[in-house]
């Protein structure tokens, strides 16, 4: 039996489809970021990064990288082990203290990345709770989704911020437990929940919040908390969730919440417990730029900022950007083929590197080019973006919206 055919024939389903995904080889360039090195098919090339989920380049701070190096140094390259056996670092220690007190809860737990937070978070706390009713928005992310799966109770899916329908669903749920899930920042779409409404539902009819805030903290609140902290709110969400792997700069995902929900996690999650816990050097880094942007606005400014100054720069070139209120610019393309190919040609032709954004993350017919301004993005790069989608868009044939209805 040829075996290696069913995944040929996967793989070329794919291509077929244009769902096939190709990554360009790219190097940061620390000192220079968002400029970076692409070594493509001539060899390398000096790019510019459009569509980073290090939000506030923080991954090339001088404070992250000393205190990464620093304890490397003295703790090692590895943590030797899973926390339960070898790995309880105090690095790791610190780092969820940071993290329980930027939230305001009584303990956090640090995981190795922000998807294993999701899917053994959800999936554990919905376990613990008997005859549990998760009820979940219908556009959370694929680690939310494989979490309420895994924990094998009883699903329903609200339409997306819909307050109407999840309050229909609440009330049938009736005296049983009830767990709401939800994000405050939907990814390709940009937009935010209403989180302050959400919870008065969940008071209401007695049910439980856990909240995504995986492209929020580090970026919004008075200390980087999240939407929740901006909106005057995070005391009423009983689990908060975020990584360390966007605006923080570094990798790795955490819950917060009361010490009895921590503890139950810790003790129960084999997505936590199983595996080998981050490096104390990774998990230094991390406090090291938790404690820095709780203590500085700067970065958010300069990156609301330019993300204003792109924003307008789009607007004014009649290109097709989905409205948002947050930092995330979608530039909406609609074909995953033309998606595909301006991306390759903004890389090509004008050393731009915005990945494209095609089936199955969104839907298809909304393919998009996903641009995330940062505070390191200068404005004689936020005029050469513009200028360059005009010439990829005019040459694709990729309608514009009207100039005169752009301006408005």
């Amino acid at each position: 039996m040829n075996y290696t055919q069913y995944f040929e024939n996967a793989v070329d389903a794919l291509k077929r489809e244009r769902r096939y995904r190709t990554f360009a080889e790219i190097e940061r360039d620390t000192a220079h970021f968002p400029r970076a090195t692409w070594h493509g098919p001539q060899g390398p090339r000096d790019i510019v990064i459009w569509c980073s989920n290090d939000y506030l380049g923080m991954g090339c701070h001088d404070d992250v990288i000393e205190a990464m190096c620093a304890t490397a140094r003295e703790a090692g390259a590895g943590a030797g082990g899973t926390r339960n056996i070898s790995g309880n670092s105090h690095a790791i220690v610190e780092l969820e203290a940071e993290l329980a007190d930027l939230h305001g809860k009584e303990g956090a737990l640090v995981f190795t990345s922000g998807y294993i937070s999701n899917e053994t978070g959800i999936s554990t706390l919905a376990r613990l709770i008997p005859d549990c009713v998760i009820l979940s928005d219908e556009l959370n992310h694929n680690s939310m989704i494989e979490g309420v799966r895994h924990a094998g109770r009883e699903k329903q899916i609200f339409r997306h911020n819909d307050l109407a329908h999840l309050e229909e669903l609440l009330r049938a749920a009736g005296d049983r437990p009830k767990l709401v899930v939800f994000e405050s920042i939907y990814s390709m779409d940009g937009d935010v929940s209403p989180i302050s409404a959400i919870c008065d539902l969940a008071e209401r009819y007695g049910a439980m919040t856990y909240l995504d805030e995986v492209h929020a903290v580090g970026m919004y609140g008075p200390r980087g908390a999240g939407v929740a902290e901006r909106d005057g709110v995070m005391q009423r969400v009983d689990v908060i969730e975020g990584t360390l792997g966007k605006a923080f700069g570094v990798v790795g995902g955490y819950i917060a919440a009361k010490r009895a929900v921590i503890d139950a996690v810790r003790s129960y999650a084999p997505g936590f417990i199983f595996t080998t816990a981050l490096p104390p050097a990774v998990a230094a880094a991390a406090a090291a730029s938790v404690r820095h942007l709780k203590n500085s606005g700067a970065e958010r400014a300069r990156q609301q900022a330019q993300v204003a100054k792109v924003k307008d720069a789009l607007e004014r070139a009649g290109l097709p950007q989905l409205v948002t209120d947050t930092h995330i610019v979608p530039v909406m393309v609609g074909d995953a083929e033309a998606c595909k190919a301006a991306s390759d040609m903004l890389l090509s032709d004008h050393g731009i590197y915005i990945q494209p954004i095609n089936y199955p993350t969104v839907p298809r017919g909304t393919e998009r080019l996903r641009i995330t301004p940062g505070p390191c993005h200068d404005d004689a790069q936020v005029a050469a973006l513009a200028a360059a989608l005009v010439d990829v868009w005019s040459r694709l044939g990729l309608p514009f919206i009207a100039r005169a209805q752009a301006a408005e």
